[in-house]
Parts: C-alpha cells; structure tokens; sequence
C-alpha cells in the first residue's frame, strides 16, 4: 500500500509542476500582451525590460509542462531537471517576496513540496521503476515500449 500511495506523491508532483508551469505561461502572457497589467514597484522590483520577463517567465512555463509530463511518465531525467528547475523557480520567488509576500511565499511552499515528492525515496522508487530488459526473459524491450507503463504493484523479488 505504502508504494501505490508513494507513487501518488510522484503523480502529485507532476500534476503540481504543470499547474506552476500554467501559471507561469499565464503571467508571461499577460506581461507581453499587456504590459500595464504587470505591477512593477520601483521600490522593491525592478523590471526593466517587461518584454523580456514575460517572454523568459512564459518560456519557463512551458518547460515546467513538459517536464511535469515526463514525470508522469517516470523519467529520471525528468526527476533531475524537475529538482533543478524547481530549485531555480524557488530562487527566482525569493527575489518577488517584497512585491508579494503572500504569492511569494507560496510559490516556495509549493517548491518545498514538490521537492519532497522527487526526492524522499528515490532509491527504493527508482528500483520499482519498469526496466528496459524484460524481467521474465531478459530480453530488451525499446524504450518508445515504456511510455505509458506504470508499474504500481510491488515486484517480488
């Protein structure tokens, strides 16, 4: 049971970095159709070129997509560019805390969680994960075979 629930906590992370990557797409929209509607603070945040952001903010959206979508699919190396682009993400709300605090603050809890669900048990996920050898035979399958495969129950060794 614990392993179908931990392979929840994956799906999760996947469903959450597609959501952050929506909302980005959307922001970076926003600010290249209509760059009034982006609050800019001289105080706090200084946005020089709006063009530019938008166009960088909506680009990372549509990263943070596909890599959602690869995780679902297990890749590891989704897992790796997951971490590494959530990382840079946390990083990049940091720098918005005095411009907004709470969406901030946020943001960076929604990093946190999803940086546990890739990395806490990765070991013992990745020994679940489907290989590219056929464990009845040996023989090797493509790895176009596993798109799709989930592989939920736990293997009897």
């Amino acid at each position: 049971m614990a392993d179908k629930a931990w392979a929840g906590w994956i799906s999760f992370a996947g469903t959450l970095l597609g959501l952050v990557g929506m909302l980005n797409v959307a922001r970076g929209a926003v600010a290249l159709i209509s760059d009034k509607e982006v609050v800019q603070f001289a105080d706090n945040v200084v946005v020089d070129n709006v063009t530019a952001w938008g166009w960088t903010v909506l680009l990372s959206g549509v990263l943070l997509i596909a890599v959602g979508a690869s995780v679902f699919a297990r890749r590891t190396w989704a897992r790796i560019a997951a971490i590494v682009l959530i990382l840079l993400h946390a990083t990049a709300q940091v720098a918005w805390l005095d411009a907004y605090p709470i969406w901030a603050s946020l943001m960076i809890g929604l990093d946190t969680v999803m940086l546990f669900a890739l990395t806490a048990r990765w070991s013992q996920d990745r020994d679940d994960l489907p290989s590219l050898r056929d464990a009845a035979g040996g023989t090797p399958r493509s790895a176009g075979s596993l798109v799709g495969e989930t592989d939920l129950q736990p293997r009897v060794r």
